[in-house]
Order: C-alpha cells, then sequence, then structure tokens
C-alpha cells in the first residue's frame, strides 16, 4: 500500500495535545500582497524589462496556495511545499534583477534620475527585500510551517527569545510569520542579529546575504540621492 502524499498536522494531534497550533494563512499572505504593491507602484523609471511579468506570477501562485491550504497551515505536502518555494524564488528573482537595474543607474550616472526616483525605487525594493528573506526564513526553519504546526524532530535553525525563557512564553509556543519578519527587518537595519540568532551554517549565510543587499542598497541610494539633491 501506498503512503498518503498528503497528511495534516491536525490530523497527527490527539485530543488535548499542548503542542503548537498551525499558523494562520492570512500574515503570510499579507506579506506578499504588500511586496506585490511595492513591485507595482514602484517609479517607472529603472523597471526591469516585462516587469508586471513578475506581481503576475506570484498572485496566481499565492491563490493556488490558498486554495489548496486555507485557513491555517496545516497541510504537511511536498507539492504545496514546491509551490511556496517557487512563489518565494520568484519575488527573489524580481528583487533581485530590481538591485542590479538600481546599482547600474547609480553607478552609470543616467540622466534624469532624480533624488525622488532613487529615494522610491531604493526603499520599495528595500522593503521588498525585508519580506522575500522572511519568507525564506519562515519556509526553511524547521522544515516549513506545517512540519512545525505537526512537531517535526526536525531541528531549529534560529534561536528566538522565547527558547532561551519559556517560562516568559505562551504555552505551546511556536514561531510565526511574524517572529520571521522581524528578524528579517531587524537583520536589514542592524546588519546582524539582535535577539535572534542563526544556529545552521544556511541560516548565518543567507543573514549575511541579506545584510550585504540591505548595506549596498543603503549606501548606494542615500549618497546617490544626496548628490543629486538640489542644493
Amino acid at each position: 500500500m501506498s503512503e498518503p502524499t498528503e497528511t495534516s498536522a491536525s490530523d497527527l494531534g490527539a485530543a488535548g495535545s499542548t503542542g503548537p497550533v498551525a499558523e494562520p494563512r492570512w500574515p503570510m499572505t499579507a506579506a506578499v500582497l504588500a511586496a506585490i504593491l511595492l513591485q507595482v507602484g514602484m517609479p517607472n523609471r529603472g523597471r526591469v524589462p516585462i516587469w508586471w511579468l513578475f506581481p503576475v506570477l506570484e498572485v496566481v501562485l499565492l491563490a493556488a496556495l490558498i486554495v489548496r491550504d486555507p485557513g491555517r497551515i496545516d497541510r504537511r505536502s511536498v507539492a504545496l511545499r514546491r509551490l511556496t518555494i517557487t512563489l518565494i524564488a520568484i519575488m527573489a528573482t524580481a528583487t533581485i534583477l530590481g538591485v542590479i537595474v538600481l546599482v547600474n543607474d547609480i553607478l552609470a550616472s543616467v540622466k534624469g534620475v532624480t533624488a525622488t526616483v532613487l529615494l522610491g525605487r531604493g526603499g520599495a525594493i528595500w522593503l521588498t527585500n525585508v519580506i522575500v528573506f522572511s519568507l525564506w526564513y519562515w519556509e526553511f526553519d524547521r522544515g516549513g510551517p506545517a512540519e512545525r504546526a505537526a512537531g517535526s524532530p526536525i531541528p531549529p535553525s534560529f534561536a528566538f527569545p522565547e527558547n532561551a525563557t519559556p517560562e516568559l512564553a505562551p504555552a505551546g509556543w511556536g514561531p510565526r510569520y511574524p517572529d520571521y519578519l522581524y528578524l528579517s527587518f531587524t537583520n536589514s537595519t542592524a546588519f546582524s542579529p539582535t535577539d535572534t540568532l542563526p544556529l545552521r551554517t544556511w541560516a548565518k549565510m543567507t543573514m549575511m546575504v541579506q545584510s550585504i543587499v540591505s548595506l549596498v542598497i543603503a549606501i548606494l541610494v542615500l549618497a546617490r540621492a544626496i548628490n543629486v539633491l538640489p542644493g
């Protein structure tokens, strides 16, 4: 008899279990939609070619995720996980291309690029970068949200403050998307871990890459914008 390809975390939990509860889908959905709005609302000058294709694909993939696993994220499915990773990869590709075009415009001193355009593009890309990396952390820590909800034995990749002070955390606490969004935001602003520490190599390298991208955007955009501001 073949094994099932999908299982629900709620199906595996016994009555009265004190383990973590599956997190709701809407925080992750809101973050993806915010990134899409930032892509669409970015100043027209300096957009990557066929930029509209990225938000279209992101909306389609997000809709597929919501239809397949609405409400709480408790469906342990290889197909759903691949769908989520594909969505994040497309968002990351759009962000990387945006950074490349932005850096090229700054270093090449492209004419007509005003301080307003630079700050608008740079701010949108920086915020999108925060969201994209928060999704990477959220999806790969302990195998993803469905695995965490099921109490998977996969070791954690991050040590949150609640892990160090369990007596102060709610019963059955487990990291959810807002925790990873906060982790990503603080890493982008401080360029280093703050209260949450990476435990595995992939987490350390990913946080390092995020810090580098954030630093490049901040230095180049601010330096160039200040240079083109009227005296």
